[in-house]
């Protein structure tokens, strides 16, 4: 039998955030293990696009998950931007499941930055600073909000149109966490111990005075936009994997490189010091996907509640 997991249902498992900051850690410390193999696209006309994304898990208490995140961008569709995952049984070849992938990927993206904001912030950090406060957005403060929910920390949104007061309308409710609207873009990265921006679209760096990034700064860009001159000063890069950060046009020039899984296993120090300028460039891999597409799916083995299934025809808001 193969299940049907929509959006609805992985609403109704109520997923902590916290939890998956832990998943995406997880899916780091297994990628040796793991087989990923090159995404692959297709276009069938225009600017749309079909992107396959495999990934092989490694066995673990007998358990083996093979998955296929497809991505599609059709014009028409609704949303226009979609994913969906199919899950099996590598030991077997069975279908186990089939699932709307759009919460994953907000999520499994939110929760990397938050991982990579804590792993290479400087000595006592508590502020943070994002710009593009779209949906990706809303992922990453949940994430930070729920993995340091034992102290109070600050997000300072940089001001576009009213997406700032959406975006602390949101969160209202949350008592861990005190917002800060930035008016001035100069003022807004001076000042910022921790960058998470979230910006979409940049055809042009969005912060092009190099000398506004103080000592000590972590610059992630979560859609690896709009900061590519701090690729040619900043200390150490560290990205999901290097087969695709090794595209990028500055890479050759990179001060120095290596992927973020080997810090969480121990055999690059990260940070050594709080001086270092550094970027964490996280291009997005399956073996997030397809991890948490397993542990949603074992989820829903035990879930006590019963699944409608409802198509799933509008923009999945986190």
């Amino acid at each position: 039998m193969v299940t049907v997991i929509q959006q609805q249902q992985i609403d109704q498992l109520n997923i902590n955030p916290k939890e998956c900051v832990e998943w995406v850690k997880e899916g780091f410390l297994m990628k040796d293990d793991a087989q990923m193999p090159a995404k692959l696209s297709v276009h069938p006309k225009g600017e749309d696009f079909m992107t396959s994304m495999p990934c092989l898990l490694p066995k673990c208490h007998d358990k083996q998950y093979f998955g296929l995140k497809l991505v599609s961008r059709i014009e028409g569709q609704v949303p226009t931007l979609k994913s969906d995952i199919t899950l099996y049984d590598a030991q077997t070849g069975q279908l186990l499941a089939v699932m709307d992938g759009d919460w994953i990927t907000a999520m499994r993206t939110g929760a990397v930055a938050a991982l990579a904001a804590k792993l290479f912030q400087r000595t006592g950090v508590n502020t943070y600073s994002m710009i593009g406060l779209g949906n990706i957005a809303r992922a990453v403060a949940l994430c930070l909000i729920a993995d340091n929910s034992d102290r109070h920390i600050t997000i300072r949104l940089m001001r576009y149109k009213n997406q700032a007061e959406q975006f602390m309308e949101r969160f209202k409710a949350y008592d861990n966490v005190t917002f800060e609207i930035i008016d001035d873009p100069t003022t807004f990265i001076s000042e910022a111990d921790v960058v998470i921006s979230c910006v979409t679209v940049a055809t042009e760096l969005l912060f092009p005075d190099d000398t506004l990034y103080k000592k000590g700064v972590t610059v992630i860009p979560v859609h690896v936009r709009g900061f590519q001159n701090c690729d040619l000063f900043f200390d150490k890069v560290f990205g999901d994997d290097t087969g695709q950060i090794e595209k990028f046009k500055y890479f050759s020039r990179f001060h120095e490189y290596d992927e973020i899984h080997h810090v969480l296993q121990g055999k690059n120090p990260g940070r050594t010091n709080d001086d270092e300028r550094i970027l964490s460039y996280n291009y997005g891999i399956a073996l997030h996907d397809i991890h948490f597409a397993s542990k949603i799916f074992e989820k829903s083995l035990h879930s006590s509640q019963g699944f409608d299934y409802h198509k799933q025809d509008k923009k999945i808001w986190v």
